[in-house]
């Protein structure tokens, strides 16, 4: 397998962050994106090291790796025409404790590091993964829902969001999650995260957002945000409209699954 350059996940990670700028995702600093990779080639020449930190969190999984991660207050719409002034790339070291913090300009990392170093580190030790992507988004109709209580009850929130389209049920099988609200950025916010994330791909962030994460590509979770938030529209719609119809019914939906192979046990 060919080893991804900082060019190449850069890049991606500039067309995720353009797209969830498009659909309202993103709004000025909102949102973070981050990519762990045991194996970077061609680290940028403009990216210079600025010493050791201590990590938020111990992440002893990802000892030697690399993290490709949004810095703080950065807008994700500008990672595509500035990556070396919006990214952070973080060398993990061998304690799992410090990393070495290299940027083109004068940066921290996304002010919610823990929940991304939680995930990925979950991840890479469970699965032995070499690549992971994790994405934060605050798509404007999926966070409103989520001041809903109905919808923090997480069977509730994907028969719901997955009735809609044929779609949802092959992107989000395992249905997606739910979390009662945390300050952003806790060690608490992290913690449930990661443990919700295990056995999904999406979770929702009560009052606050989408977390989703891909183990082939960031695009794949830039995706999942997209899907999550286009099922949210069609929900709106219809609470805006009287609730008229229920979308897919039920048994439409396990025909689907059965027919495509999907194992799912959310309908």
């Amino acid at each position: 397998m060919t080893t991804a350059t900082f060019d190449e996940i850069a890049a991606e990670i500039g067309d995720v962050g353009q797209r969830l700028w498009q659909i309202g995702a993103a709004e000025g600093a909102a949102g973070n994106v981050s990519v762990f990779v045991h194996e970077l080639a061609g680290r940028h020449d403009r990216f210079i090291p600025h010493g050791l930190f201590a990590l938020p969190i111990a992440a002893r999984a990802l000892a030697g790796g690399w993290l490709i991660v949004t810095g703080s207050g950065q807008r994700l719409r500008d990672i595509a025409a500035r990556p070396d002034a919006t990214l952070c790339l973080l060398q993990i070291q061998t304690d799992g404790l410090q990393a070495m913090l290299y940027t083109g300009k004068p940066l921290r990392p996304t002010s919610e590091l823990n929940s991304h170093l939680a995930i990925h580190s979950d991840h890479v030790a469970r699965r032995n993964l070499g690549h992971h992507a994790v994405v934060h988004a605050q798509p404007l109709r999926l966070s409103y829902l989520s001041h809903i209580p109905r919808y923090l009850e997480p069977t509730v929130l994907s028969q719901r969001l997955l009735r809609w389209q044929a779609e949802t049920i092959m992107e989000f099988p395992e249905g997606i999650g739910a979390l009662p609200f945390e300050v952003p950025g806790s060690l608490e916010q992290a913690t449930m995260t990661a443990e919700a994330l295990r056995h999904q791909r999406a979770v929702v962030w009560a009052r606050h957002g989408i977390v989703t994460r891909a183990d082939s590509s960031v695009g794949k979770a830039g995706d999942l945000v997209e899907y999550a938030e286009a099922a949210a529209q069609y929900e709106y719609l219809n609470l805006q409209a009287g609730e008229p119809t229920s979308g897919l019914a039920p048994d439409e939906i396990r025909l689907i699954a059965a027919r495509l192979g999907i194992e799912q046990h959310i309908f």
